[in-house]
């Protein structure tokens, strides 16, 4: 079976990459487990298998990992090619830097405060109600996460995520966001091992 990182990563077998990463084989072994239990569920009565795959390509795009965002984008087509576009769009919205978030005016971090981009989906007609919600808080989870607290969790219940569904979703986003950050270093380590004298 094909390691997700180490495809994203472009590692090949027996190359140092792959070598560094035997070292730690519960590591590697967790992070593919953790692919397979948000990907390849036993059930989608909470999220679907479309779901998953448009909010990951999303995710994916937001962070700017092209390979990643690609690689969850084909997932996509292949169970809803009509939906493609639509996510395609809503990462163009939504791409922005951060952290975003404000603190008290008064605090010892208010200098910190930066009001960034509020994202909210284009069309939620396109995306329909469930999944714009979904993209909606994904994006807050993303770039103002101290800002996701009960009035955010309210609107993905009123949107038709039970609470299992959203736990799953921000799983989802959490296991995204790790698996971009490890991608990443991998690929620098192996651009410094190339540029390393042999």
């Amino acid at each position: 079976m094909t390691d997700v990182i180490d495809r994203l990563a472009g590692i090949s077998p027996g190359s140092h990459l792959d070598r560094l990463r035997d070292e730690r084989p519960d590591a590697r072994e967790h992070a593919q487990r953790s692919f397979d239990a948000l990907f390849a569920p036993d059930s989608e009565d909470e999220v679907t298998l479309v779901e998953r795959d448009a909010v990951a390509a999303f995710v994916a795009g937001l962070h700017g990992d092209a390979v990643a965002a690609a690689f969850y984008a084909d997932r996509l087509a292949e169970l809803a090619p009509g939906l493609l576009k639509a996510v395609e769009a809503e990462i163009a919205a939504g791409s922005t830097t951060g952290p975003y978030g404000t603190y008290p005016a008064d605090g010892p971090l208010a200098a910190e405060s930066d009001e960034g981009l509020r994202y909210r989906p284009g069309d939620p007609d396109t995306l329909g109600g469930r999944l714009a919600a979904a993209f909606e808080h994904a994006h807050l989870l993303v770039f103002r996460p101290r800002e996701a607290g009960r009035q955010a969790l309210r609107a993905l219940a009123e949107a038709g995520w039970s609470t299992t569904g959203i736990v799953t979703l921000s799983q989802l986003v959490a296991f995204l966001s790790f698996q971009v950050r490890v991608v990443a270093g991998l690929r620098l380590l192996g651009a410094a091992q190339k540029g390393s004298p042999s």
